[in-house]
């Protein structure tokens, strides 16, 4: 899908370059190519995580339960849109919004309820939020805390990457360079108070959804990774003390053979450039770790059970490719939020991989192949060739503020579109193999109750805190951005006097000032 020449089949003279013992190497040995891991699945199974959010955190703390119950592994949260934006569930830009692509979280007792009955100290959770990712964080922390469980007992990411929603997801809050320095404040405050927190999901899969190649999606994360590190270094952390806890997403796209090659290759591009261009020490910080998600973008309304087929072939591509954690799409994706049965489904599929393919047993097994070597290395000259024009154009910020990553992309989405309306590239069952009788699926509904719910709880939350010191607070959070100091701990110490979201965002946005897209033609 990138576009890369395919030969009918694969040799010897396709690897005549090859050099097993510098590209290739062991599995858990630099440059990691063969996995992070010297054991893999033998070892451990990756986390099996199921994205799942909606109407109130009492809703969705139901749905963990159950998700926990039949086998899950880890939390993943779904935020609705108010959320993602770092609105309260009763502002004006809210409504008809509350809980329907997601749980509705605008303050402290909302997330306190989300993991009720879920111990934080024996749970990983991913929170997948990027322009107030810190707030919810902060929320997270202190949820943790009415637990009694302290921050440095926590496990898990919070996606927390900005760059990318510049590029193509778009649910930012405030503009590029206070945002990047919100990020580098998290990098520097986890690091000592939350160690085993993961601070950044550095985010190829909203790129790929948007559009991009796979040898975009690669380019264009790891550009975004090596831009966040530069900008940490700056500040002057050690990058050996934060880069370890960096984490990378992936999309899982229908190209099987290249996807699992766009894996292995980001492995190795990163160790590479994290120990010669950044000078890293510690093996830690030269290991790329990631979660995987199956192509949304890839699934189709029409003939909606062909879903189940493509999201078990993506799977087990993101398992061959080393994947850490994965989550598996619904086959009722396209239409609305997953029923109880439909994610159910995709988490027996993981399940299936795991226990019945066999493909656990060997670490990397398709290592060797002269078709995936030779893939794996025409992806790494991709992405180093685009690396040389993004540094050409004066960097990733220079190039997301002249549009030139959001062209990029939606040239490719075009490519694409125009290629599957041309009949050039098949879609089963949408413009081929199509079908009169497509059967609808029962889907989920999600009543407008949330947002009701959500407004009294808020008003009631509003009248019982303590008005003063929720002010006081505030003030010391817009004054520690004021004086360009690190905003967490300020921020935090909102979240414990249950300042709500929208409040902590618009402290720091009379500082900041908000983003505005330019119009890019």
């Amino acid at each position: 899908m990138s576009g890369i020449d395919r030969h009918p089949v694969y040799g010897p003279a396709d690897l005549t370059e090859f050099d097993p013992e510098r590209q290739l190497g062991a599995p858990g040995a630099f440059p990691f190519t063969r996995g992070v891991h010297p054991t893999m699945y033998r070892g451990r199974l990756w986390t099996m995580r199921q994205f799942a959010g909606f109407g109130t955190a009492q809703d969705t703390n139901r749905r963990y339960k159950f998700l926990l119950d039949h086998g899950q592994t880890g939390l993943s949260v779904a935020f609705d849109f108010p959320t993602l934006m770092g609105y309260d569930s009763d502002h004006a830009r809210a409504e008809g919004e509350v809980g329907k692509c997601g749980v509705a979280i605008a303050s402290l007792q909302d997330m306190e309820d989300l993991f009720r009955g879920i111990p934080l100290d024996q749970v990983s959770t991913s929170m997948t939020i990027n322009g107030p990712a810190a707030m919810l964080f902060c929320f997270y922390v202190a949820a943790a805390e009415r637990q009694g469980v302290p921050s440095h007992k926590l496990r898990g990411t919070v996606q927390n990457d900005i760059l990318k929603e510049y590029m193509a997801q778009h649910a930012w809050v405030y503009p590029v360079e206070p945002a990047l320095k919100v990020i580098v404040d998290m990098f520097e405050w986890c690091a000592e108070h939350a160690p085993l927190w993961n601070t950044i999901s550095i985010s190829g899969y909203h790129i790929r959804e948007a559009g991009a190649t796979a040898a975009q999606e690669l380019a264009f994360t790891l550009a975004n990774g090596f831009t966040y590190v530069d900008r940490a270094v700056a500040r002057g952390l050690d990058v050996d003390r934060f880069a370890p806890r960096l984490s990378f997403f992936w999309d899982v796209h229908n190209d099987f053979f290249e996807e699992i090659a766009k894996l292995r290759a980001a492995r190795r591009i990163w160790a590479r450039h994290m120990r010669e261009r950044f000078a890293a020490a510690n093996p830690r910080s030269w290991m790329m770790r990631f979660h995987c998600q199956t192509a949304g973008v890839t699934l189709t309304a029409q003939q909606p059970m062909n879903n189940v087929v493509r999201v078990a072939y993506q799977a087990l591509a993101a398992v061959l490719g080393g994947t850490q954690s994965l989550h598996t799409n619904s086959l009722d994706e396209t239409l609305a939020l997953p029923t109880e049965e439909a994610a159910r489904l995709a988490l027996r599929t993981q399940q299936i991989i795991a226990h019945e393919s066999g493909v656990a047993d060997v670490i990397d097994p398709l290592g060797g192949s002269y078709y995936v070597e030779s893939l794996t290395d025409q992806l790494e000259r991709e992405a180093e060739a685009l690396f040389a024009e993004i540094q050409s154009i004066g960097g990733v910020v220079k190039g997301i503020e002249d549009g030139w990553f959001q062209r990029q992309i939606a040239r490719s989405a075009e490519q694409f579109q125009r290629e599957a309306e041309q009949g050039k590239r098949i879609v089963v069952g949408v413009n081929e193999f199509t079908s009169e009788d497509d059967h609808p699926v029962e889907i989920l509904k999600i009543a407008n109750d949330a947002e009701q719910d959500q407004r009294r709880r808020l008003a009631r939350l509003r009248a019982e805190r303590d008005r003063s010191l929720v002010q006081e607070k505030l003030e010391a959070l817009r004054q520690a951005a004021l004086r360009d100091r690190n905003v967490i701990g300020p921020m935090l110490d909102c979240a414990r006097v249950y300042c709500t979201l929208y409040e902590i965002r618009h402290a720091l946005e009379s500082v900041y000032g908000a983003y505005r897209e330019p119009v890019f033609f």
